[in-house]
């Protein structure tokens, strides 16, 4: 049982940690202004980035869903683990060496489970170059591999006995249960047994070459069990978001920003040893929402469209999955093609075939998602006739209409019309119809259940909400007796002004450099996002000296509103004197409004 970190350790891995390094490795950051970085939000789907992080404060936050929190939070939900093991992970990102507490020094079940999974994947490799071993390599050599690409995908071999790796393993230190927890073995009455047996092994990793489980492949007649074995859903390894080769593929990725989605193992290895490093494929499951979301944060945001290439096979099968791929076409952050081999080969038996050439050749004859969908949907009618033509097109407009570039579309149309032989404007009538459609269906939920009325803002709380900006990014810009007088003025905003309150009441911290964090633990629960959305908020400024400039200009701006508000309620304590019976009174504040417009005076200089 793992023991708990010390929380002297807590506070000295996060004061160590770069949380704009940590996100960048998740999420491509670009600066936004001075200590700012900006990039698409990796917790929802969005086209124009509104995810923020800040190194000083250590906070981000997301304009778009309201996510946000310190480095911890991040990792927890990015890799949907407990806090326990987001510490371990970080420690691990870090090089820090943890102290457990209750004398364990034993780390998280997180850890424990891809340092066994590291030892199996060496294992598996060692296995390889065994005489049983021999059987798998003969079989990737007859695919076209030479044995020296081996070592650079980890490809291992498991032996055909039961206990292997159990044994292995458990001679290692490690207990049943690990392996079990793993997905590398399986329970019986007799003590367990491997899961992978007989088989040539690839080892699923992630982005930080991190092994979380293991794809494997039958070689032998009389194995009864599926042509292709995944590690099942573990603690470490969850299919859905997954995508084998992202760590050899990653960094070209991002160069080029373009990836390729093939369909297997092999497939991935054949596209980078002919040099299309940017090929990467799902394990076992169908392309969905969370692997957009991942590549998505690869390519991040750019004047310069990205590309994403699916290598679908040109039959029956193929287009039902260009189809699904179709649905969710519009929550990629890119342009989606549809690239086939001839003759129907996919890109490991091309290359094997037709040499390294030929899948540079697949690659470059690709087709845009769209024209495969749209030239799949016509392909259902015969076009011999007037009817079936007008058919093949009313099924290919709900297409059209979902094309959002105005050019795109035009060319569709007409694309469209050439294909079934009809008016383009006859065409054009058909997708105008279906985007009428797709208006009502969103605009009826509204008509049916009304919605939430839109939050005001005046001038007033536009400027307050810019002076908590800067309060909480350069406190030191204002003075104690600035925030005093501020708070006695009032802010409109009932949120805001609680903020104020709470900072006002720790104004001898200004200078802090951990002022904000000294606030988000002060406010009310319900304040702690608005002060993380303050901390991330993108100023205009592009440095340091600029910031500084900048918010000499907020306070500026600040105290003179507090003037106008001094002024006009001393302006309504005067009417309120009777000058015959408190003469004393009414001199004292006409010298508090000659003081405060000589102040005034001295602002605007």
């Amino acid at each position: 049982m793992a023991g708990r970190v010390s929380q002297g350790d807590i506070e000295e891995l996060k004061e160590r940690a770069d949380i704009v390094e940590i996100v960048g490795g998740y999420v491509s950051l670009k600066p936004a202004s001075s200590g700012s970085f900006k990039g698409l939000c990796p917790f929802h789907d969005e086209k124009s980035p509104s995810f923020n992080v800040r190194a000083n404060p250590a906070f981000y936050h997301c304009f778009g869903c309201g996510v946000g929190g310190d480095v911890y939070k991040f990792i927890q939900e990015i890799e949907s683990v407990s806090f326990s093991d987001a510490v371990q992970r970080l420690a691990d990102k870090v090089g820090y060496q943890l102290k457990f507490e209750e004398g364990s020094d034993e780390g998280s079940t997180r850890s424990r489970l891809l340092a066994l999974n590291k030892f199996a994947a060496d294992y598996y490799q060692e296995q390889l170059q065994s005489a049983e071993g021999q059987t798998a390599q003969d079989f990737l050599v007859s695919r076209g591999f030479a044995l020296s690409s081996f070592a650079a995908f980890g490809i291992g071999y498991a032996l055909k006995g039961w206990q292997n790796l159990i044994d292995a393993a458990t001679s290692a230190g490690y207990q049943m249960q690990e392996l079990v927890a793993a997905g590398l073995a399986m329970e019986s009455e007799k003590g367990g047994y491997d899961r992978f047996r007989g088989r040539v092994l690839w080892p699923i990793r992630d982005a930080n070459s991190q092994v979380l489980g293991f794809g494997a492949r039958k070689l032998y007649e009389d194995d009864q069990g599926p042509k292709y074995l995944n590690t099942p859903e573990t603690p470490v390894y969850h299919k859905s978001s997954v995508l084998y080769g992202l760590d050899l593929a990653r960094k070209a990725i991002v160069k080029s920003r373009q990836i390729v989605v093939v369909e297997g193992y092999t497939d991935v290895m054949a596209c980078h040893l002919a040099g299309v490093e940017t090929a990467v494929a799902t394990c076992g499951t169908a392309f969905g929402e969370e692997h957009i979301r991942i590549i998505n944060r690869l390519l991040g945001q750019s004047s310069d469209p990205a590309e994403v290439i699916f290598t679908f096979d040109p039959d029956a099968a193929g287009e039902k999955a260009a189809l699904r791929v179709y649905g969710d076409s519009s929550k990629f952050n890119a342009l989606t093609f549809v690239a086939s081999g001839s003759d129907g080969l996919d890109p490991a038996d091309l290359r094997q075939k037709m040499g390294d050439g030929a899948i540079s050749k697949m690659l470059g004859s690709k087709k845009p998602l769209f024209e495969f969908v749209i030239r799949h949907r016509i392909s259902q009618f015969s076009l011999g006739d007037l009817d079936s033509r007008v058919a093949a097109a009313r099924a290919a407009a709900p297409v059209l209409a979902e094309i959002t570039d105005t050019a795109l579309k035009t060319g569709y149309i007409k694309a469209l019309a050439d294909w079934v032989s009809l008016d383009s404007l006859e065409v054009e009538q058909m997708v105008r119809a279906g985007v009428n459609r797709q208006v009502q269906q969103r605009v009826e939920p509204m008509r049916q259940t009304g919605g939430m009325a839109p939050e005001v803002v005046t001038p007033q709380s536009r400027m307050e909400r810019q002076i908590l900006e800067v309060l909480v990014q350069a406190p030191g810009a204002f003075s104690s007796d600035q925030l005093r007088r501020m708070l006695a003025s009032g802010f409109s905003v009932s949120q805001y002004h609680r903020i104020l309150e709470v900072a006002s009441s720790n104004s001898a911290h200004l200078c802090d450099d951990s002022f904000v964090n000294l606030l988000a633990t002060q406010v009310l629960p319900v304040d702690v996002e608005v002060i993380r959305a303050l901390a991330l908020a993108n100023l205009p400024v592009a440095d340091e000296q600029a910031l500084t400039k900048y918010a000499a200009g907020v306070v500026k701006a600040a105290m003179l509103n507090t003037l106008a508000r001094e002024k006009a309620d001393l302006m309504a304590a005067s009417r309120r004197i009777d000058s015959t019976a408190s003469p004393e009174q009414l001199a004292q504040v006409q010298q508090e409004l000659v003081a405060l417009e000589s102040e005034r005076r001295e602002l605007m200089k």
